[in-house]
């Protein structure tokens, strides 16, 4: 590894891994090492590799390998949620114990199960990540999903203004310059960035997660 990527990733890891890294992502919950969320821009693109212009200002690159699952992110709406859809959702802790969404995505049908549960998340700071099989949805009271997993059951509100999205398989078409993306990727011990996982936003959708 060269001077400038051994700088460039220094840099990522003091000045970003600490508000991307978390111990539950679904996205890369059997990757072993570092896992660590990346938001930002494609900025080039080869067969194995992606650049990234991170959210935070950074420039990454990363590594794609065989096993990179990469899917599309398309825009949704609450209609598309109905009781038994499978879906994921960023959130904040409310007083009340109810959770306040911070995006919704809803997985089809042949990606139920994914990353079932309810665990930390790195969106924002004391954001959690549920994911499971929707419940009740109550939309006439403020928009409220109950979503059930495996040992337990989130009620989740979802205000008008937060973003829903559909994840669905895609391919690395998808991974264009100028695409918006969500990545999961793990570190190794020099530094290299690895992709597990890739969320890229199709026809000029943000993944919001």
């Amino acid at each position: 590894m060269n001077a400038m990527f051994r700088h460039l990733v220094r840099g990522v890891s003091v000045v970003t891994l600490v508000g991307l890294v978390t111990a539950g992502l679904a996205q890369a919950a059997d990757a072993p090492g570092l896992r660590i969320g990346v938001r930002g821009e494609i900025t080039g693109v080869s067969p194995d590799v992606l650049k990234v212009h991170v959210n935070t200002g950074e420039n990454v690159v990363i590594n794609l390998t065989n096993d990179t699952k990469v899917r599309a992110v398309t825009l949704a709406n609450i209609e598309d949620i109905k009781p038994g859809s499978y879906v994921g959702s960023a959130a904040i802790p409310q007083d009340d114990g109810t959770l306040k969404a911070l995006e919704v995505h809803v997985f089809p049908p042949e990606l139920a199960g994914s990353g079932d549960g309810h665990r930390p998340f790195d969106l924002v700071k004391g954001s959690s990540m549920t994911n499971g099989s929707v419940g009740d949805l109550v939309v006439s009271n403020g928009r409220m999903l109950t979503v059930n997993y495996k040992g337990g059951q989130q009620k989740i509100l979802v205000p008008e203004d937060v973003p829903i999205v559909n994840l669905m398989p895609g391919d690395r078409s998808l991974l264009k310059v100028g695409v918006k993306i969500v990545t999961f990727v793990t570190q190794s011990a020099d530094g290299t960035l690895t992709a597990q996982s890739i969320s890229a936003g199709k026809d000029g959708v943000t993944p919001p997660m």
